[in-house]
């Protein structure tokens, strides 16, 4: 291990080789080890020995079952090594995600476009340059402008993926929205192919287990859209046409469906990242 080099987790766990030099192992076994990880590679420590660089993952996956024995187990991570596929299973698999991302990202340097919306305006901000660290609740930017950009994983709404024109070359540019003092933003990240491809899969996580599947009624969405439009709370009965107790169940039900938050007081409510994706359908809608 280099000085520079820092040993970020040690943890019990399991990997199996589904793809070698291009070819599926559709008899590949799972095999107990123990999963070294640190800031520039990771080990697998058992009767095989492994180790893979952190440079040389092409990309990461949440799922790559080639065989009954990788669709056996519910979590682990899928690491494209050139024409290798290691599937790797962590004794606590979200701990070790996290790790994982801290591994590949901490420290990086990235391109950073910040806001590039405002509560769905384009702003002008120019790309500058930010330093990324991940923590179990946010990603965190410090730009080379002075700003400190949080995106919170449990609030990341909308995320899309385009090859764009950054800084005069052909980039991977993810775009993911969140919210800043209550405001909708978006926040655009481009990178090194490694970086790239770990942000996304990250963030693309993210966004999935905040995807909104909700079963709204009518009343419940016209709501949300007059919350959405700026409507008081405590207007909400007038604005809508309901009475202040059909207005107090369904604030109850949005709150427990985590579409919106309560502030200060009972009524006092905010839209929640579920609850601006209901607004955006509802609005493609009209």
């Amino acid at each position: 291990m280099s000085d520079t080099e820092k040993k970020i987790a040690d943890t019990k766990g399991q990997f199996l080789q589904a793809v070698s030099q291009g070819q599926r192992l559709t008899d590949a076994e799972w095999r107990n080890c123990r999963i070294v990880l640190t800031t520039e590679r990771v080990a697998l420590l058992g009767d095989d020995k492994r180790q893979i660089s952190l440079t040389d993952i092409d990309r990461i996956a949440d799922r790559f079952d080639v065989n009954q024995q990788s669709a056996g187990v519910s979590d682990y991570v899928a690491l494209y090594v050139g024409e290798d596929v290691i599937l790797v299973s962590a004794s606590d698999h979200e701990a070790f995600e996290t790790d994982f991302y801290r591994a590949s990202l901490d420290g990086a340097i990235v391109l950073v476009q910040h806001p590039a919306l405002k509560g769905g305006v384009v702003q002008s901000a120019e790309w500058t340059k930010g330093r990324l660290k991940v923590t179990d609740e946010a990603l965190k930017l410090a730009m080379a402008d002075g700003q400190a950009v949080v995106v919170d994983r449990a609030d990341i709404g909308d995320l899309t993926v385009e090859e764009k024109q950054v800084s005069g070359e052909e980039r991977t540019v993810i775009q993911v929205e969140h919210s800043e003092d209550d405001i909708s933003v978006e926040t655009h990240l481009a990178g090194e192919e490694f970086h790239a491809t770990v942000l996304r899969t990250m963030l693309e996580e993210s966004a999935e287990q905040n995807q909104a599947d909700l079963d709204l009624s009518s009343t419940e969405k016209r709501v949300i859209m007059a919350l959405h439009s700026g409507v008081s709370p405590f207007d909400i009965p007038n604005f809508v046409g309901i009475d202040v107790e059909k207005t107090e169940e369904i604030f109850d039900r949005l709150i427990e469906l985590d579409v919106i938050s309560v502030l200060r007081e009972r009524t006092e409510v905010n839209l929640t990242t579920k609850g601006r994706r209901v607004a955006g359908e509802r609005m493609g809608e009209q």
